[in-house]
C-alpha cells in the first residue's frame, strides 16, 4: 500500500499555539500522537511520501523518530527540512529524497511536490470513463488563507470551458489535493482516501 501525507512538522511547537493551532498540550504529546495516528495505519511493507516539512527538529532527534515510524519512507523535499544538513542525522531510512517527483498509483499519475503546482503536466488527461488520470498532491500552505485561494482557482478553472484538439468542448480538469496532515486527523492517506478526504471537507465547509 502507498500513503501520501505533507506537513507533520514534528518538535515545532509553533504548530499548537500559533499557526495550525492543533491544540496539544506541548510537542511531546502532539509528536506521540501523530506517532500512533502514523503507526496504527502503516504496517512495515507499506510505502509513505511524506510531502515535505516532515521535522523541525534537528538531525539527531530526528533520526530517533524516523525510528519509530513503520513503512519505507520517501520524502519530497520541503522548505522547513533543515534535518536533512544537520549534524547526527541519518538519511537512511529514507529510500530516496526529491524536490519533486511523478509516480504512477493504480494507473494514474501522481505529480508530488511540497509547493502546489497549478498548471501542473498531464493535467488535462482524462481515462477512457473521463475520469482524472492525474492529481497533484502538495503541501506548505496548511489551512491558511493560501488555500482558500487556491481553491477558488481550481473552482474557477474546472468551471472554465475550452475546445480540445478534437473540436470537443469541455471543462478544464483541476484535481489539486492538499495534503495537509491535519485535514487527516494526521493519519496517512492512500490516493483514493485522500481524494474522498477533499471532497467531504469541501463539500462541508461553510460559505
Amino acid at each position: 500500500m502507498r500513503y501520501y501525507i505533507a506537513d507533520l512538522h514534528f518538535f515545532h511547537a509553533a504548530m499548537n499555539d500559533r499557526m495550525d493551532r492543533r491544540g496539544f498540550e506541548n510537542v511531546a504529546e502532539m509528536n506521540e500522537y501523530m506517532i500512533q495516528k502514523w503507526n496504527d495505519k502503516v504496517r512495515s511493507r507499506d510505502d509513505v511520501i511524506i510531502i515535505g516539512d516532515l521535522s523541525w527538529g534537528g538531525g539527531e532527534d530526528t533520526s530517533m523518530l524516523l525510528g519509530r515510524l513503520n513503512g519505507n519512507l520517501h520524502l519530497i523535499q520541503g522548505n522547513h527540512d533543515r534535518f536533512l544538513n544537520s549534524k547526527g542525522m541519518d538519511l537512511g531510512r529514507f529510500k530516496w529524497i526529491k524536490p519533486y517527483a511523478e509516480l504512477s498509483d493504480r494507473k494514474r499519475k501522481v505529480i508530488l511536490c511540497h509547493y502546489p503546482i497549478m498548471c501542473y503536466n498531464g493535467q488535462y488527461r482524462l481515462d477512457e470513463k473521463g475520469e482524472p488520470r492525474t492529481y497533484m498532491l502538495y503541501g506548505h500552505v496548511h489551512d491558511t488563507q493560501d488555500q482558500r485561494l487556491l481553491e477558488q482557482f481550481q473552482e474557477i478553472t474546472r468551471n472554465t470551458v475550452v475546445t480540445d484538439a478534437q473540436g470537443n468542448r469541455r471543462q478544464i480538469p483541476c484535481n489539486m489535493i492538499n495534503c495537509f496532515c491535519k485535514y487527516s486527523d494526521y493519519e496517512p492517506l492512500t490516493l483514493d482516501e485522500w481524494i474522498l478526504c477533499d471532497r467531504k471537507r469541501k463539500e462541508g465547509k461553510v460559505e
